[in-house]
């Protein structure tokens, strides 16, 4: 008689505890158990097909119940019992014989040989990339040790006054003081590794070197920049610069602010930099530049960029901040070398220093485009009428200069203004050919006109830099341009993007790519904080400002075109309104540097009876004044003319999105009736 629990009919078994794949049986024989593993399928059933078990009874059989100690339900059979395994697992022995014993043996150990040489295998493995760890190890302490003795002294005497000058990652045991100097200019230009790689020179990427050190005061910072200087502020090579009276601004490229005090466009002097080469070495990190370098491909999964002139060099975390550049006319790109060789396409101090240069040795200059570039080129370029007798001539397709920004009657404003500055500006002039008679250039219009000229400035626009992309595998946005970005700024895994080249979703005005110099600070400082784990997402409503001389100036955020619904609201300005008594008040002469994430905690509007804004009329003085830009009746941009220090409110407003009834109301927030 034998205790067993039937399963489906198909045999004497005995379930024991099972895990999620499979579940245990024991299939008792004559007081003998033998353990039998029945896989599941996916619903958890038992694989009919893996072991059939028939049972054969010549007697009826008899079922008593009982229960166990858990207080389960148990049924006891009482059978005569003979098994017979299926045709599949039969053997030549009677049953409970030495047959059955032979294949409860040969299961038994066919999985322990299975078990045997998987283990080995496993351990082989594990023991090869152990000896490969090791020996890595190894090499990289050789190496750091042959470095580490760079720089010994060969005498006491000696060794002391150079260990003054050595730097600070030298620091050498007493047992090293005897090895032989190496010079370290001996060392490769560029490092092998660099632990935060930045690509690009420009302010995004100076944000975020700042920003990594400032979390990480160890940090090394390699940023590999095409142009072939330190990284510098961009806005005073169309304004401040043009203004200055030193003659050798050029050189110096210092300039005075509307506030009279003097400054550098560069943002750190050279000594602020460790040299490119000494970066691995250095002690306590460091920012390093690597000028004139291009990175001309990306392999993303192995964390390697290769340069333009064949070096490779792997990274950590990486920063995409390559900028743009300058669009180009189809008209001048169709005109040959001759014309290619007279055109500025400005963007560089080289460009600066060309643009000053031709511009004291021709008679006539030409700038096409009617946008910020344009326009504050084109005022800049005036003050030398007068001096010099120089001829200065601004055209653009649209009704008047910023027409794609400004409100028409503002635009047109703008317009009489540029003009005062002895600017000859020509609205509504669209290029259809360039080339050049005799020893000078001529512009043919659409509409017929004419001009000649001796130089031309192409200003219409910027164009990313995202020739990375093919070889990066990343994805660049049809719309607006630009590699697409998270909310994060990451494009993928250990890659971020600021500054120009970002496609980024903003959560209020929906997917933007931004050109001004307050973006790139702050997505630059926000990718370099984020590639030290801040994990913080993009939210930062960015301005930008524009300059037309010392007396008039604008700051602008959100969506500023000049085809959406504008309300505006002007007072009369005083002395106070004047770019110059901005920058007196903020002490710099990059405004947005005083107020760059400042944001109003609350604003309160006073309640009144909604009123139709008055459209101003041609001809008034726009002194100062709040320009309010509307899309589904709520704020999306504001314009501040000749108002300053004001931001905080503006992006405020933006960040709130509410529907406003009197904009009049809220124009009161900036104090544009304060004498």
């Amino acid at each position: 008689m034998h205790d067993a629990c039937i399963f489906k009919n198909t045999g004497l078994l005995r379930k024991l505890p099972a895990g999620p794949f499979f579940c245990d049986w024991h299939l008792t024989i004559d007081n003998f158990e033998m353990p039998v593993m029945i896989l599941r399928d996916p619903a958890c059933s038992v694989l009919p097909w893996l072991m059939k078990l028939t049972l054969t009874s010549s007697e009826p059989l008899r079922k008593d119940s009982a229960t166990d100690s858990a207080g389960n339900l148990l049924q006891r059979w009482n059978v005569p019992l003979k098994l017979q395994l299926s045709r599949q697992m039969a053997s030549s022995g009677a049953p409970g014989g030495k047959g059955d014993s032979s294949v409860f043996v040969l299961i038994v150990g066919l999985s322990t040989l299975g078990a045997g040489a998987y283990v080995y295998k496993t351990l082989k493995e594990d023991k090869e990339r152990f000896n490969d760890r090791i020996k890595a190890i190894a090499m990289k302490s050789q190496d750091m040790k042959s470095t580490s003795e760079v720089g010994a002294a060969s005498q006491a005497s000696t060794g002391e006054k150079e260990s003054r000058n050595r730097p600070a990652e030298q620091g050498l045991t007493t047992a090293e003081q005897g090895a032989p100097e190496t010079d370290p200019s001996a060392r490769p230009e560029c490092p092998s590794h660099a632990p935060f790689l930045l690509i690009g020179g420009g302010t995004a990427a100076f944000a975020a070197a700042r920003s990594i050190r400032a979390r990480d005061p160890g940090a090394r910072v390699l940023i590999v920049s095409e142009d072939p200087d330190l990284p510098y502020m961009r806005p005073p090579l169309s304004k401040e610069l043009w203004f200055s009276e030193d003659p050798n601004v050029t050189e110096t490229l210092r300039f005075k602010q509307w506030n009279g005090k003097e400054r550098s466009i560069f943002f750190q002097p050279p000594s602020f930099y460790v040299p490119a080469r000494d970066l691995p070495y250095t002690e306590n990190g460091g920012v390093a530049v690597l000028s004139g370098k291009k990175v001309v491909h990306m392999d993303v999964r192995g964390n390697v960029v290769k340069l333009d002139d064949g070096t490779q060099i792997s990274y950590d975390k990486c920063l995409i901040a390559t900028g743009g550049s300058p669009r180009n006319l189809p008209a001048i790109e169709r005109a040959g070398k001759d014309v290619q060789q007279r055109l500025t396409l400005f963007r560089k101090i080289e460009d600066f220093k060309a643009l000053e240069k031709i511009s004291r040795e021709v008679k006539s200059i030409t700038i096409i485009g009617g946008g910020f570039l344009g326009s504050e080129l084109a005022c800049a370029l005036g003050r030398k009428v007068q001096a010099t007798g120089l001829e200065v001539i601004q055209m653009f397709p649209e009704n008047g200069n910023m027409g794609k920004v400004l409100p028409e009657y503002l635009s047109n404003w703008t317009t009489d203004k540029v003009k005062r500055e002895g600017v000859n500006v020509m609205p509504n002039a669209v290029v259809k050919s360039v080339c050049v008679c005799g020893n000078r250039l001529v512009i043919k219009l659409k509409d017929g006109r004419k001009v000649e000229t001796d130089h031309i400035v192409a200003a219409v626009g910027l164009e990313p830099n995202v020739e990375l992309a093919k070889s990066a595998g990343l994805e660049v946005d049809a719309d607006f341009g630009g590699f697409r970005v998270n909310a994060e700024l990451q494009a993928r895994s250990n890659i971020w993007v600021a500054g120009d080249a970002a496609c980024f979703y903003d959560i209020k005005l929906g997917r933007r790519r931004v050109e001004h110099h307050d973006h790139a600070v702050v997505s630059g400082r926000l990718a370099g904080e984020n590639m030290t784990g801040a994990a913080k997402p993009y939210w930062h409503q960015s301005m930008f400002w524009s300059d037309l001389g010392p007396d008039v100036g604008y700051e602008a955020i959100g969506l500023v075109d000049s085809s959406l619904p504008t309300v505006g609201v002007f007072a009369k300005a005083t002395a106070k309104d004047t770019p110059k008594s901005a920058t007196e008040q903020s002490g710099t002469g990059i405004r947005s540097e005083s107020e760059t994430e400042a944001e109003a905690s609350e604003i309160t509007i006073s309640a009144s009876s909604p009123s139709t804004p008055q459209v101003p009329k041609q001809g008034e003085d726009y002194g100062k004044g709040v320009i309010f830009y509307i899309r589904d009746k709520v704020v999306v941009g504001i314009v501040l003319w000749n108002i300053f220090n004001r931001m905080p409110i503006a992006r405020k407003i933006i960040k709130d999105g509410e529907e406003h009834a009197d904009l009049n109301e809220v124009a009161k927030l900036f104090n544009i009736h304060e004498d």
